[in-house]
């Protein structure tokens, strides 16, 4: 069993570019469940099931879709309407007091989050942040002056990406503001402390940004989903 620390997802987000304003995109359906159900089963099914529902726009909608009995403990929390991504953590203060970890409403992975944990404990950093490598979008054109001499088509980046997932102590509060984009001053600040360290996820990742996301990712649910780390008994 897992070491029962919360988990803060921040869904306040709209789905504009998923072309889904009228529905938040936490609740955008894969394999007929919504993206927020894939994110907190990815976590309980290894023994986080302390839930935080950073809530924004759809706050309503969201609270619906998840009312009624629930194999785990979620709290909702209205973080406003359009704050940005600091600031909903920094709203979490006075609810989080040790360690505990923050992950978006959008991102799957095939990742060991007890190894995550025990990375961010081991490293002894205030906040601990999971990079990843995605493809790249467009095929590679090499040329020698002005003569093409061959083709890679999406090949994956040599560059490190934010995967979205994170182990945060309270002293992460002390870089937030209530307009922080928590991926911008507080992480920068963070960064020339010393006090943030990288998990490596060299596993499958994914980021659901666009409407060709939610059709690949309903494609991939439909082979076996490799973030699926669970039983469907679990």
């Amino acid at each position: 069993m897992a070491e029962q620390v919360p988990v803060a997802i921040l869904c306040g987000g709209r789905g504009t570019r998923l072309g889904m304003d009228s529905v938040p995109k936490g609740l955008v359906e894969i394999g007929g469940k919504p993206l927020l159900w894939h994110v907190m089963k990815l976590y309980a099914s290894q023994g986080f099931s302390d839930f935080i529902f950073c809530l924004g726009y759809g706050a309503d909608q969201i609270k619906e879709a998840f009312s009624g009995p629930q194999p785990w403990n979620i709290t909702f929390f209205d973080t406003g309407l359009d704050t940005q991504t600091g600031g909903r953590v920094k709203r979490l203060s006075e609810l989080v007091t040790s360690t505990f970890m923050v992950t978006y409403q959008d991102g799957l992975a095939r990742i060991d989050l007890n190894d995550l944990l025990e990375h961010h404990r081991r490293t002894e950093r205030h906040a601990t942040i999971t990079v990843a490598r995605t493809q790249i979008p467009f095929g590679l054109v090499k040329i020698d002056d002005d003569e093409v001499v061959g083709f890679t088509e999406k090949p994956m980046m040599d560059d490190w990406v934010n995967g979205g997932f994170f182990v945060f102590e309270p002293e992460v509060m002390d870089y937030l503001e209530e307009d922080s984009v928590l991926e911008n001053e507080p992480f920068e600040g963070l960064v020339a402390a010393g006090q943030m360290t990288a998990y490596r996820q060299e596993e499958f990742w994914i980021c659901m940004d666009t409407y060709k996301d939610t059709l690949l990712l309903n494609d991939l649910w439909s082979k076996g989903a490799p973030w699926k780390v669970w039983q469907d008994d679990v």
